[in-house]
């Protein structure tokens, strides 16, 4: 292998992005990082210098609703690593402004990757594209071959990366995707540790626990997966060619959110260990647009199935102590509380 193959990360400032970047150079690519403004450059650059390094990083400025600069970016990458993706903090007034980012920004990174001759696109979608909606499925965990009801009661995030997801695939139907091939990433919930001052979505439920927001923890549970085991997985089922063509679902056993508040105190942190009655979630979720968010899967449990992840990539993920309590101590470190 040529050591110095470009790959193209899109949304480089992003919690995923930056450990898939870190990942890649260690690895001995070259990055081209795409933000969406110029002003966000060296506050990236900075937070990866101190995790590897970055002499083989350049960055780039993409818009996921324009085509202003997409053919250059990808021009001489080997790979496409498209992570990029809007994540809202609450619910949206309206939802097409995540679902047509997200779906827009997807087919936009595939069309001018195919163009440039991209062998692979690694897309990062989401559990949230398998697990949700009505669906009539074979009893059992969910797996790669498990599709969300976009048309069922779900939220305009979990909508976005289905419909996203599904787009680029038909893309991959089309003439224009020449021999171009895609890999997709369907992670859970991302802990595991931060590199500077930000952090994922899901990073809200280690931060909460931690400033002791709330007196008890909600009767929520969250499939999660360790950011590291994200990044590895990336870099996996973009140079597996066994990776090709196929979806991959990462993510440890559901856990309540009380399991992770009692791997925290284990280690030190002060977070409460009981669990909150349904109704006063509720009502909190009024106020909080973070529980708001997560509120409807009140006392659900998702059984999963991370079976391809360990058996084709390779990969065998971090547990939930690790990835709660290095999310925990880095956010420590960052002054991210």
């Amino acid at each position: 292998m040529d050591n110095k193959q470009t790959v193209l990360v899109t949304g480089a400032s992003g919690f995923i992005a930056k450990h898939c970047i870190i990942k890649l150079l260690n690895e001995g690519y070259k990055v081209r990082g795409s933000v969406r403004s110029a002003d966000k450059v060296d506050k990236v650059r900075n937070a990866l210098a101190d995790h590897c390094d970055v002499s083989n990083l350049s960055f780039v400025e993409l818009d996921l609703m324009s085509d202003i600069g997409w053919a250059e970016a990808v021009d001489g990458c080997s790979f496409v690593q498209h992570v990029a993706s809007p994540f809202p903090s609450s619910e949206p007034d309206n939802e097409d402004d995540l679902i047509v980012p997200a779906r827009e920004g997807a087919l936009r990174a595939m069309k001018f990757a195919a163009a440039a001759g991209v062998k692979r696109v690694v897309l990062t979608s989401s559990m949230a594209a398998i697990a949700y909606g009505d669906q009539t499925r074979e009893a059992g965990p969910f797996t790669e071959k498990d599709w969300t009801n976009t048309n069922s009661d779900i939220g305009a995030y979990i909508k976005s990366k289905a419909i996203a997801e599904r787009a680029a695939w038909d893309f991959m139907e089309t003439d224009t995707a020449g021999d171009m091939q895609l890999s997709v990433i369907n992670p859970g919930g991302v802990l595991g540790p931060l590199v500077d001052n930000t952090w994922s979505s899901s990073g809200e439920i280690v931060r909460k626990l931690l400033r002791r927001e709330m007196p008890a923890c909600p009767r929520i549970a969250f499939a999660m997966i360790d950011v590291r085991d994200v990044a590895d997985a990336h870099f996996e089922a973009m140079i597996r060619p066994e990776a090709a063509g196929e979806r991959f679902l990462l993510a440890t056993d559901s856990a309540w959110m009380v399991d992770v508040s009692k791997a925290l105190k284990k280690n030190g942190y002060n977070t409460p260990t009981g669990n909150l009655p349904n109704f006063m979630v509720r009502l909190i979720a009024i106020f909080d647009k973070t529980i708001r968010l997560v509120s409807r899967d009140l006392g659900k449990k998702t059984p999963i199935s991370n079976e391809k992840l360990r058996k084709v990539l390779q990969i065998e993920p971090r547990d939930l102590e690790e990835m709660s309590v290095s999310m925990a101590d880095s956010m420590v470190k960052y002054k991210a509380l």
